[in-house]
């Protein structure tokens, strides 16, 4: 069977060669900078324990810049997205303490739809066209009811935090779902953990402040820490488990009243 439907999404023209090697650039760039984050340990800077230690030279740059360093937040959050590097929810918790849950959820909310959307494209131009001519029967069926209910089902990978952001970013990519469907889903479906982790971190100077009166130096130390499961309540993730299925609702709608066509 051939799988015209998933190949029609992709509208790329067959390339062969040099040219058609080209196209395997921006993804091949994206691999070597991510192995190269991890080869040099800058992992270590997408921890809470770092950003506590050195909490009073954070404060104090984005004090004296402001500007400059919340450009530099946002275009780094854009990277680690674009790298599909975890440590997202610890930069969104630091953007909140450093700038407010305001500048800091919005600062996040812009780089993760920018390293989204890139992660998109390259994965499209890359990955697409391979995928449609190969996928099998199941696969091209798969993708064309997910197009059908793109929005719903994006909605729901955005807001039920079970799924890794990565996956989430490519997937789309390869069921062929059109651009303007998933950077809105993406903004709307990101949009309410983004600003829940952002008020988390605001919040977490009075966490050290706590810490340290129980241990006095324990921040410059190190010993100070502060685990992402103990910010993260069971009542928030519920909430954000709520928002994913009310997203399904619209397929289920569509379901019954399919059933009770065929059964009219």
């Amino acid at each position: 069977m051939e799988n015209t439907s998933l190949q029609s999404e992709f509208r790329e023209p067959e390339l062969s060669g040099r040219s058609g090697r080209k196209r395997w650039i921006p993804a091949g760039l994206l691999v070597l900078v991510a192995v190269a984050f991890w080869a040099f340990g800058l992992n270590r800077y997408l921890e809470l324990a770092w950003v506590i230690q050195r909490q009073n030279q954070l404060q104090t740059y984005v004090s004296e810049h402001w500007a400059a360093m919340l450009s530099g937040y946002m275009i780094l959050y854009t990277l680690i997205v674009a790298l599909s590097i975890p440590g997202a929810s610890i930069l969104t918790i630091t953007g909140g303490f450093l700038f407010g849950w305001i500048w800091g959820g919005l600062a996040a909310l812009l780089g993760a739809t920018f390293g989204a959307l890139a992660v998109f494209l390259v994965a499209r131009s890359s990955l697409g066209a391979v995928f449609a001519r190969r996928a099998g029967p199941f696969l091209t069926r798969l993708a064309g009811g997910f197009r059908e209910s793109a929005a719903s089902y994006l909605l729901f990978l955005r807001l039920t935090p079970v799924f890794p952001f990565w996956l989430v970013n490519i997937a789309p990519a390869l069921l062929g779902i059109r651009f303007n469907v998933y950077l809105w889903t993406t903004i709307l479906g990101i949009l309410p953990g983004t600003f829940a982790f952002s008020v988390i971190g605001s919040g977490l100077g009075s966490v050290i402040e706590a810490q340290e009166l129980a241990s006095p130096g324990c921040t410059v130390s190190g010993a100070c820490t502060v685990e992402l499961e103990a910010l993260i309540t069971p009542q928030l993730l519920a909430a954000f488990f709520a928002l994913g299925i009310a997203a399904l609702i619209p397929i289920l709608v569509r379901f019954l009243r399919r059933k009770s066509r065929q059964k009219a």
